[in-house]
């Protein structure tokens, strides 16, 4: 009997054969993400690398809002952006109630400011992150979905040898070495998985820093610029 991958999967029962497609599908779904996740991640890399360029050569908060407009996949244009508006409203609403500005009030709004921040930055490693748990899940699931396809098989092997009667190598083997094609693709599956989620986790946690860092450094501006108004 051809013992090829292909020709043990055609041979094999319906049920391994099932769990060989949803494997299949998990492998494709996840090197879809892991592809995707490279393309993301180089082109905000690089954004945020023009992006804080920009920004630290800005004479104002103004100035610095025009290059952020240009940014959308910088993390820390749109941290910057949602800091900007949210400073833009708290000088509206001051205005239409005529509250006169004291270093207390201004030195308040700072909290506002910092909540707006905080939540920027949250949507933003969403965005980030958006996919890779189903690597996570990927590489904690499919081994075992690929043992369920091996043990099935197992069991319709013993059943044949039961009915031919037979245990012998050359009727024992064909049906064992399908079976077990099952655990092997899913290995295969959930290897690459767990590798490409652990090193876009480390990646995503950098710039996750480097964005509390970024927060950290606008909310230290405003704060100096609202000191010395007074």
């Amino acid at each position: 009997m051809n013992l090829s991958l292909f020709a043990m999967f055609w041979h094999a029962g319906p049920m391994v054969k099932f769990v060989m497609m949803m494997l299949l599908g998990f492998s494709g779904f996840s090197w879809y993400i892991v592809f995707q996740k490279y393309l993301l991640f180089k082109a905000t890399k690089k954004d945020s690398a023009r992006f804080l360029r920009m920004f630290w050569g800005s004479k104002n908060l103004v100035e610095a809002s025009n290059a952020a407009a240009d940014s959308y996949i910088c993390p820390e244009s749109a941290i910057f952006r949602n800091g900007y508006n949210e400073l833009q409203k708290i000088k509206k609403s001051r205005a239409v109630t005529s509250v006169e500005e004291t270093l207390e009030s201004r030195l308040a709004g700072m909290d506002i400011l910092k909540r707006a921040l905080q939540k920027a930055e949250a949507n933003e490693v969403y965005r980030l992150g958006k996919s890779l748990p189903f690597l996570a899940t990927t590489g904690s699931t499919t081994p075992f979905v690929g043992l369920f396809g091996t043990v099935w098989g197992i069991m319709n092997s013993f059943q044949e040898i039961g009915i031919i009667g037979s245990a012998s190598l050359a009727v024992v083997a064909p049906g064992i070495s399908e079976s077990l094609v099952a655990t092997a693709a899913g290995l295969a599956v959930a290897i690459p998985a767990v590798i490409f989620y652990n090193f876009y986790s480390n990646q995503l946690s950098d710039m996750e820093s480097d964005m509390q860092s970024f927060a950290a450094d606008l909310l230290n501006l405003v704060e100096r610029d609202i000191i010395s108004k007074n």
